[in-house]
């Protein structure tokens, strides 16, 4: 297969773990014989100090001209700590959505066996974890008409959702519980939001297409509970932007590091594949930064194009890793690895799995881990 990938590293570490994604996928073209083009462009904080512009015409036509896009991470401290910022890097990635009508963003999780004892949370709680979060990303609060008053006494926030909005994330959610485990929980606020209650009026009847799913609803303080409470209780869990902006990082604690987690952004068109952690601008040029979500996150890229072995192959070799604990010093803070030699076992592995061994000093050399 050939695709175009446009590359946006963004900021801070974005630019480290994206390479290793990257030589993920240089290492999935040779095995299989595809063909990936990149095209890399800026994007928010630097994006900003070159162009002014957190999200620049020539970066949206590349995407636009694109297959895929994988995604780094924005944002930078002189812009989180500075609350009068006008153009801040954040505004880079929701114009980006919005502009190519990314609506879905899809978030897994999953717990590994060698890495339960990471998690805040109690092994026999979290043990056997497994479900994705289904999040509307290009309507509701984000989106919605913003006021303030000139004295700065007053401000708004509209959320305003329409039912093809909701329509189109909501198929997509009970066709991935069809072929999971037929279960889907719609999360809402349907006892005090208006727009959750059309949500739930919809999502009802959409759920009458699909009589092998078994829907069921909480309401989003309830939902916030139970994620940490009985994570395993989820199968698909369907909800609007901010509940699921929320929820998506409360259940990224259950994994034991948000450096596994990786998202795709999904929309008519194209679709964005990128890791959930920011920018962690106290890491950058470090090499000291987890990168398996973005790692990952290639990986759904190759399942969305339907390369299903090869996607296969790279969670496989995550997996390897993480039992080998040839990991970042978010996971292993006694006998860590760099960023670099992380992505270079588990290009190693993807090549020759056969022949692939943990060779420490090999590693901590940079040299490659075949025989």
């Amino acid at each position: 297969m050939k695709l175009k990938i446009a590359v946006l590293s963004g900021d801070g570490i974005g630019p480290e773990v994206t390479q290793q994604a990257l030589k993920i996928l240089n290492a999935i073209s040779e095995k299989y014989n595809h063909t990936f083009e990149y095209e890399k462009a800026d994007v928010g904080a630097i994006a900003i100090d070159k162009t002014g512009d957190p999200l620049p015409e020539e970066t949206l036509k590349t995407c636009i001209d694109s297959d895929a896009i994988l995604f780094g991470a924005i944002g930078d401290p002189k812009y989180d700590n500075n609350p009068s910022a006008k153009v801040r890097p954040e505004q880079g990635l929701l114009k980006l959505r919005k502009s190519l009508g990314l609506f879905a963003n899809i978030r897994p999780l999953c717990t590994y066996d060698a890495l339960i004892h990471k998690s805040n949370l109690k092994e026999h709680v979290i043990k056997g974890t497994d479900f994705v979060i289904y999040r509307e990303l290009t309507s509701g609060i984000y989106f919605g008409e913003k006021e303030a008053d000139e004295k700065g006494e007053t401000a708004s926030d509209n959320c305003k959702y329409t039912a093809d909005e909701i329509d189109r994330i909501s198929h997509l959610a009970f066709k991935a519980a069809q072929v999971r485990r037929k279960k889907l929980t719609l999360v809402d606020k349907a006892n005090v939001l208006e727009t959750s209650r059309l949500w739930r009026k919809r999502v009802t009847k959409i759920a009458e297409s699909y009589p092998d799913v078994n829907l069921q609803f909480l309401f989003v303080d309830n939902a916030a509970m139970q994620i940490i409470l009985n994570p395993a209780q989820f199968d698909v869990i369907l909800t609007e932007n901010m509940f699921g902006d929320i929820l998506s990082d409360e259940a990224s604690v259950i994994s034991g590091s948000i450096g596994l987690l990786a998202s795709a952004s999904v929309g008519k068109h194209t679709a964005m594949f990128e890791p959930i952690h920011g920018s962690y601008p106290q890491a950058k040029g470090k090499n000291i930064a987890n990168p398996l979500a973005a790692i990952l996150s290639a990986a759904m890229l190759l399942d969305h194009f339907e390369m299903y072995e090869e996607a296969e192959d790279i969670k496989i070799a995550v997996e390897k890793s993480i039992e080998l604990n040839i990991t970042t010093p978010d996971l292993n803070t006694t006998n860590h690895f760099s960023t670099t030699n992380v992505g270079n076992f588990i290009r190693d592995y993807i090549l020759d799995d056969e022949n692939t061994f943990y060779n420490k000093n090999n590693i901590d050399l940079g040299q490659s881990t075949i025989i």
